[in-house]
């Protein structure tokens, strides 16, 4: 396992500054990501300091944020079509087997923030550098369903980087088309569900994406980024099927 002093090195150019990037698609997603970073602690002496530069309040923001369970990398490519890395993890997982998710995993000691636990997760799993990451900013915590926090970490990544799948966690990478999420009704998936001595099919939302299904967790995330960066409306739900239809 990689240490997260071995890996992860922060300082301001490690944050993605809106004025200097080209697309500007790619040029909102982060200014807005990053007004919802900073309005989190808005409070903060450090953030009424005029003197001090924006990516200093974004890394100050990422920094004081409440750790949570997990957290991870929302990774986009930083080109004219961008693209959103995604996994599978593979089938022996213990937990979400199977499933598309973002790069990430739990909180360690010693990682110190959520910042270095997304990006410690991501290397560990894809054999992303840690210093090829841009930071934008962070989305607001979700909750997975064995009731974890999970924090999503935005960030800009370069589109010629070669990620490697760790196969005791991740049996596939594979990218999602950015512009597509964000223009592209979603479609209805059925998942067969344990409850209590039934099983019940649940109905929620989903994005077909190159063979996979992305939906729970993974797709409330990107919900959350269209939203706060375009302000897309998307209905989340789980809703049990009528048996009777």
């Amino acid at each position: 396992m990689l240490l997260p002093s071995q890996t992860v090195q922060l300082d301001e150019q490690s944050v993605a500054i809106p004025p200097f990037i080209r697309y500007p698609t790619l040029r909102q997603l982060t200014e807005r990501v990053q007004q919802e970073t900073l309005n989190a602690l808005a409070d903060s002496a450090l953030h009424t300091a005029q003197q001090i530069s924006r990516s200093a309040r974004v890394l100050d923001s990422l920094y004081q944020t409440p750790i949570a369970d997990a957290s991870i990398l929302v990774a986009i490519t930083h080109e004219r079509h961008p693209k959103l890395l995604l996994t599978r993890r593979a089938a022996h997982m213990n937990s979400h087997a199977g499933e598309v998710s973002c790069a990430g995993g739990k909180y360690e000691i010693g990682d110190g923030n959520n910042v270095v636990t997304a990006l410690r997760e991501a290397c560990e799993e894809t054999a992303l550098p840690p210093n090829k990451v841009q930071l934008i900013g962070q989305l607001p915590i979700q909750t997975s369903k064995s009731g974890m926090s999970v924090r999503p970490i935005v960030a800009l990544i370069a589109p010629d980087l070669v990620l490697v799948p760790e196969i005791g966690e991740i049996s596939r990478i594979f990218w999602a088309d950015f512009e597509a999420l964000l223009t592209q009704p979603t479609v209805e998936y059925a998942i067969e569900y344990a409850m209590q001595d039934q099983v019940a099919t649940i109905l929620t939302p989903s994005w077909q994406v190159d063979g996979e299904t992305v939906w729970g967790l993974t797709g409330r995330v990107i919900a959350s980024l269209l939203e706060t960066a375009f302000d897309r409306q998307l209905e989340w739900y789980y809703r049990v099927q009528d048996s009777r239809l």
